[in-house]
């Protein structure tokens, strides 16, 4: 038996319905009986420091502005206090859960990632994105965007919409960062009772060369799969090996490869939807690691497309 590790995370809250997405899913993967150790933070607002210089000046003004402050900090505890509520209703326990309230430093995405990172040492962010139209984009939308932006080393779980599934998908390819996103799954997933898919999409040819031209040449377009499906499964073999030794059951994980079509990440949502998959997680970057691009198009393509799951992506 494997001994469960706490998980430390940062889940970031605005005081809107929505963000509070990401508390439910979190009790529904992990539950108040997983070690985890929830850090509620909501960054407060600032006035522009030349509005300040100018309050200052003035005695009425400066009562003012300490009455904003004051308004500042009230309405940070009772959004902590609401979010931290709604966990221990659930059965989360008052240790468990801490609620912190810090005034904005550089911006809202920056001061998450650092408190994150460097404060609480966190083994993941949960952060709700309220999907793909830019106008419903406020906090948790550009918000949730920058966080993978300036993230460094934290794993991001973002929540799009409403989780039905506890059924899990790992993507998985020939690369570095895919085996980071295999152990994180493991460390996160290990103790719970999800099920999980360990799938990778092998890459067509016409992602190369034009459709028809390869009509001309089928023999090539068959031994392209073959020698690709050759290539990912000792990484397979390993991710579904990395995941029964961080503690997951062998009857959790089931492995399968498909031939991709022309977008592997089309082919990761479609697999998603099919299969009734509730969260999917991914490397940041694939393969390629192109260091010109701050996430891979793979990656970038199934978080726009993603609706009611979470997608965890994995510097």
């Amino acid at each position: 038996m494997v001994k469960q590790i706490e998980k430390i995370i940062v889940v970031p809250v605005d005081g809107s319905q929505n963000a509070l997405k990401s508390l439910d899913y979190i009790n529904r993967i992990f539950g108040i009986k997983h070690h985890v150790r929830l850090s509620l933070v909501y960054l407060m607002p600032k006035l522009p420091p030349i509005l300040v210089e100018e309050i200052k000046k003035s005695r009425q003004t400066i009562n003012q502005l300490r009455e904003i402050e004051k308004r500042n900090s009230q309405m940070a505890e009772r959004i902590l206090t609401d979010a931290k509520g709604r966990l221990m209703n659930i059965g989360f326990s008052k240790e468990a859960v801490e609620a912190v309230f810090r005034k904005i430093e550089i911006g809202v995405a920056r001061d998450i990632c650092s408190w994150s990172e460097n404060n609480k040492k966190a083994d993941a962010i949960f952060i709700s994105s309220r999907g793909r139209s830019r106008l419903e984009a406020f906090f948790t939308g550009e918000v949730a965007n920058k966080v993978l932006e300036c993230v460094k080393a934290c794993p991001v779980w973002m929540v799009k919409g409403t989780v039905k599934s506890n059924n899990v998908l790992l993507a998985v390819d020939n690369s570095e960062n895919t085996m980071r996103a295999v152990d994180h799954a493991g460390f996160m997933l290990a103790g719970t009772d999800v099920n999980v898919t360990v799938f990778h999409s092998k890459r067509d040819l016409r992602r190369f060369v034009p459709k028809e031209v390869l009509q001309e040449f089928p023999e090539i377009q068959k031994f392209w799969q073959s020698k690709a499906g050759e290539v990912v499964a000792p990484y397979m073999t390993k991710a579904r090996e990395s995941l029964v030794r961080a503690g997951l059951a062998e009857n959790q994980i089931s492995v399968k490869v498909v031939d991709g079509g022309r977008s592997a990440a089309r082919d990761i949502l479609k697999e998603a939807e099919e299969n009734a998959i509730g969260t999917i997680i991914l490397g940041k970057k694939g393969y390629s690691n192109v260091k010109d691009y701050a996430m891979g198009s793979i990656t970038k393509k199934v978080l726009e497309q993603a609706a009611d799951m979470a997608v965890c992506i994995v510097p």
